[in-house]
């Protein structure tokens, strides 16, 4: 990734305050990615698992980096090359100084699934009456996050900081340096278990949020099996499709099948037929009601909000109905795909297009056998898998279910052309690394 810095002047007072080297030249902007160096930046020389960012020393000065925050210098070239015990605990340490200047809400959004579209619905409720700062992307990491913190200026009213965790101390090394005044945990459920091994230490990594809100408010979901035995160190505000909650709602659907939310006995009509999109506008609710938002204006934001790409993304090709929802997946986020297919309006037939779900860890064998059991009982016509590890969900399909498993994207593709017809309704889902949207591209390019 690469930001632009909105105030390279200030930049270089905070790095001097933190590194104690002062920048020869201004810096327009950072990146830890060689291939997008800029003139003007500074580049942040990291070690990954593959790639280490000091072999590509020579290349950023080539393109005219200002400067380099490295761990070792490289002697034969003649660039500025400024030497830390590590360029990363620098950064965000530079990161958390620059939060220090404002006295704004700082909203910490974590959890297993719903982060990014909550994020953004949150986004779209407070903009344009506020001035909103957010994470863009899925920028979200201890790499990231804090160069999305470097983005933040006097003219923002508000942030919101999405904060991901693949390991143990991800989370607590982000609240320590967004330092959020107020918490959101959408959900807990298995997800990057090849880091955390059980969903119980999943709800510990993200319970971080809340233990950093000593002086903040955390946003509790009592819906959820695991966040309500959370600590909790300051104030909450509970939510949740049950009662008894600041927030307490309940669903019902309208004569089109879309979903309307009542909360707090406010009726929210939503364009959606979407029940995990329901659960983020609770969640948004909770949120954006106790920092201000009036109850009409809640209405009208959620009746005009696009959701994220690949996040039950609905498209129509010709006749044809596409359900995306190729952005990522875990064990929770795909068998409610699964209920939105199986409740969704056509007049054709329902098909589920499955790529492979990945850090899983020891669950992973399970959960993709629960996904083949789930098909197996739902409202729908056809199921086709495709990668390695779904093809123990093939095994547990019906056998009156149409299935089909597929080692090759490509070879999937040559089949549902041939099958799909006008009137189907068809859903994609994955984890990140299978790219499933791909696939809608070759179909209907």
């Amino acid at each position: 990734m690469r930001i632009q810095l909105p105030d390279p002047k200030a930049f270089q007072k905070v790095f001097y305050e933190i590194v104690g080297t002062k920048l020869d030249k201004p810096i327009s902007g950072i990146t830890i990615n060689s291939t997008l160096v800029q003139e003007g930046d500074l580049f942040i020389a990291l070690k990954g698992e593959r790639v280490d960012g000091h072999q590509f020393i020579s290349e950023v000065a080539k393109k005219g980096a200002s400067a380099l925050l490295v761990k070792y210098r490289d002697i034969q070239t003649d660039v500025t090359q400024i030497e830390v015990d590590d360029p990363l605990t620098t950064i965000g340490l530079i990161a958390n100084q620059w939060r220090q200047q404002f006295n704004i809400p700082i909203i910490g959004i974590t959890g297993s699934n719903g982060k990014t579209s909550t994020k953004e619905l949150l986004r779209h409720i407070f903009h344009p009456e506020m001035s909103v700062h957010a994470t863009t992307a899925n920028y979200n990491t201890s790499i990231s996050l804090p160069l999305t913190l470097l983005q933040l200026t006097d003219s923002h009213s508000i942030s919101l900081l999405e904060m991901g965790a693949s390991q143990p101390g991800d989370i607590a090394y982000l609240s320590k340096i967004a330092e959020p005044t107020h918490g959101l945990i959408t959900n807990i459920a298995p997800a990057h278990l090849d880091g955390f091994k059980t969903t119980q230490n999943v709800a510990l990594e993200k319970g971080e949020l809340f233990r950093s809100l000593k002086s903040g408010i955390s946003f509790m979901n009592k819906s959820d099996s695991y966040i309500p035995s959370l600590d909790i160190t300051g104030k909450s505000i509970s939510f949740g499709f049950t009662p008894n909650c600041d927030f307490s709602a309940d669903i019902y659907k309208d004569d089109n099948d879309f979903i309307s939310v009542i909360i707090n006995s406010h009726e929210i009509h939503t364009k959606s037929q979407n029940l995990s999109f329901a659960k983020n506008v609770l969640s948004a609710a909770a949120v954006s009601i106790m920092l201000g938002v009036d109850w009409q204006l809640f209405q009208k934001k959620i009746l005009s909000f696009t959701p994220p790409p690949g996040r039950c993304e609905i498209k129509q090709f010709e006749n044809v109905t596409i359900i995306d929802d190729t952005y990522n997946a875990n064990l929770e986020s795909t068998l409610s795909a699964i209920d939105f297919l199986s409740n969704y309006q056509t007049n054709g037939n329902r098909y589920f297009i499955f790529g492979d779900m990945f850090e899983l860890g020891e669950e992973s064998l399970s959960a993709h056998q629960q996904v083949g059991k789930k098909c197996s009982h739902s409202n729908i016509n056809g199921v086709f898998t495709v990668g390695i590890l779904t093809k123990e969900t093939d095994r547990y399909l019906s056998s009156e279910l149409l299935h089909e498993h597929f080692t090759s994207k490509e070879n999937c593709v040559l089949s549902l052309k041939k099958l799909v017809k006008s009137g189907d309704t068809l859903l994609f889902k994955g984890s990140r690394g299978m790219a499933m949207e791909s696939i809608i591209k070759e179909i209907f390019k």
